[in-house]
């Protein structure tokens, strides 16, 4: 359980660098860097998740960096799109808070995550990812 408590920290803290970033493109906009400390630190976060299979929240994790990846989704990166950042950001903190600290169990439906990535993808321009119940990123 000591793996599973030091992941749960350093997610706190990763989210919380997540939330900077976006605050930080709230402020300034098309920031560059802060748009790569947000992709790289939704893939460390997607990373560490899946060390303790947290399939659910790999996955999220890592289709929503997908989505922000690509230069061109930098651009669009406006009020809406942040906003839409931000409930992915809080769902994944809920999500973090419903594991159990016994079993490490996280037992979710991924109906909210879909739809927060298709309103997401939709801001974007880019094709939503499928539900597929393990870990890939494929997009429908």
């Amino acid at each position: 359980m000591s793996a599973l408590h030091d992941f749960l920290t350093d997610a706190q803290v990763l989210l919380a660098r997540a939330e900077e970033c976006l605050h930080h493109l709230e402020l300034i906009g098309h920031d560059a860097d802060a748009c790569d400390c947000l992709v790289a630190t939704l893939g460390h976060l997607a990373s560490q998740a899946r060390a303790q299979e947290q399939v659910q929240i790999a996955e999220f994790c890592e289709h929503l960096r997908q989505l922000l990846e690509p230069p061109a989704c930098r651009e669009r990166l406006q009020r809406e799109c942040l906003n839409t950042l931000h409930e992915c950001l809080k769902l994944v903190a809920w999500q973090l808070e419903l594991i159990d600290p016994h079993t490490g169990q996280l037992g979710l439906d991924r109906q909210e995550q879909m739809q927060l990535l298709h309103t997401l993808s939709n801001t974007l321009d880019m094709p939503a990812p499928c539900a597929t119940g393990h870990e890939s990123t494929q997009s429908c």
